[in-house]
């Protein structure tokens, strides 16, 4: 079973606005989930909401302005509104390196090998689609004009 997902995008903007695409709650519901119910800020676990998909609730880990956002979440669209700590979850983490006015956005999604044998491969197979999907999405958000 394979255990972690990565996949980079380069993005022309400064490592500031990427970071705040990812960890502002009115910004990232632009591109990736439909909304964001409660506090999304380290130490809470504010929950996603995917219209059509259901919602799924993170527990957001660390974040450090500008270079790196994490959350732990349940993933393979579970349909998950619980605490995240109490089951089975994944590491998703955003780590943003700026160069010449270009940032290199790398997402890493870890911890499958740790999942149920029944969910590991289902969800690490629907994840890799997944953040195709949506970090195009992302790069979208940023070649719209403003």
């Amino acid at each position: 079973m394979q255990d972690i997902i990565k996949r980079e995008v380069a993005i022309k903007a400064s490592k500031e606005a990427v970071y705040d695409a990812i960890a502002n709650p009115k910004k990232v519901i632009l591109w990736f989930p439909d909304a964001v119910e409660g506090t999304y800020a380290v130490g809470e676990q504010p929950v996603f909401v995917f219209k059509g998909h259901g919602k799924s609730q993170i527990s957001v880990v660390e974040a450090k302005p500008y270079e790196y956002f994490a959350y732990r979440w349940i993933p393979g669209g579970s349909d998950f509104v619980g605490d995240v700590s109490t089951v089975p979850n994944t590491l998703v983490e955003f780590s943003i390196k700026e160069e010449d006015g270009t940032c290199t956005v790398t997402m890493t999604e870890s911890g499958f090998a740790a999942l149920p044998e029944g969910m590991a491969e289902k969800a690490f197979e629907q994840n890799s689609g997944g953040w195709e999907f949506m970090l195009g999405r992302l790069e979208k958000f940023f070649s719209k004009p403003k």
